[in-house]
């Protein structure tokens, strides 16, 4: 009798083991962590793009004229030779310091008046329910979408009538006409985050509006405040053709339209003088914005908490 034997076949009969292939090219770029490719390398391009201006102007502003127009013998990425002779020119052989002033005192009272007038127009619209308050808040966003150039004229000649002109109060008055719109928009929607039931509780107890917005809704709106203020701050810092229109004297101009009307002579460009004025006139805003970066951030959001 045969006997059917089973059992593995012999190992020399199994085909050879296939090796893995190398790797590589999209392989190995998919083998890289999930958040390195899709977070930390589009942020790293986004720095490098966001920061680059101001390391060309750093770098600028340390050169010499030498270094700076001679490209064959120096790298115009980097700073040979560094020299704060730009600086001294700046601060001690121009206008720079009144300029900064009086660009200092026209933000902070622009910024002042449009946030005092933003609150009351916001508050009045949220609070205050009238048939119109959508339609009314929803004009004044529009607003804010008119470009300045069409705004010009009609200011112009308010700023003649008013005899203000070549005075820092016609920057003023006039800056407030495109930072009102967006800074009451934006307290519109801050304000409607904000509980209503407090107020009614105020309200029951005898408190007055007034007393309402200064003790109850003006202390819960400090970051939307705070967001307001730095955005009418830094459009009234970097505001060019009202100052550039209405400001005629040298020492009362401000930075941005001084340096390039006072730091250009003809068709010749001093890249030194004009970066470093640049880089300190930036430098406020940022130390600003810096301070107040969370309530800004919470305010936006709370603004578009619909």
């Amino acid at each position: 009798m045969t006997e059917l034997v089973i059992g593995r076949r012999p190992l020399d009969d199994e085909p050879p083991a296939q090796v893995a292939p190398e790797r590589t090219g999209v392989i190995a770029w998919e083998s890289l962590p999930r958040r390195m490719v899709t977070v930390y390398l589009p942020l790293a391009c986004f720095l490098i793009v966001l920061l680059f201006p101001f390391y060309w102007m750093v770098v600028t502003s340390l050169k010499s004229n030498e270094e700076l127009y001679d490209y064959k013998n120096h790298n115009p990425f980097w700073v040979s030779s560094p020299t704060l002779a730009n600086v001294n020119k700046l601060l001690f052989e121009t206008d720079y310091p009144q300029w900064l002033m009086v660009t200092m005192t026209v933000a902070v009272a622009a910024t002042a008046l449009s946030i005092f007038a933003s609150v009351l127009a916001a508050y009045a619209i949220q609070r205050l329910k009238f048939k119109a308050s959508p339609y009314v808040g929803l004009a004044i966003y529009l607003a804010y979408l008119v470009p300045p150039s069409i705004l010009f004229i009609p200011l112009a000649t308010m700023v003649f009538k008013l005899g203000i002109y070549d005075s820092p109060l016609a920057l003023i008055l006039t800056y407030p006409s495109f930072l009102i719109p967006f800074c009451t928009w934006l307290l519109i929607g801050y304000f409607k985050s904000i509980p209503y039931e407090l107020e009614e509780c105020a309200l029951i107890d005898g408190a007055t509006r007034l007393q309402i917005l200064w003790r109850i809704t003006l202390p819960l709106a400090v970051p939307g405040l705070i967001s307001a203020g730095i955005f009418a701050f830094t459009l009234s810092w970097n505001e060019f053709i009202y100052a550039l229109a209405f400001i005629q004297s040298a020492e009362r101009k401000t930075v941005p339209v001084a340096i390039l009307t006072q730091l250009v002579e003809g068709d010749v460009y001093h890249w030194g003088s004009l970066m470093t004025g640049a880089l300190l006139g930036s430098i406020p805003v940022a130390i600003f914005y810096s301070f107040f970066v969370e309530y800004y951030v919470s305010s936006l959001t709370g603004a578009v908490k619909e």
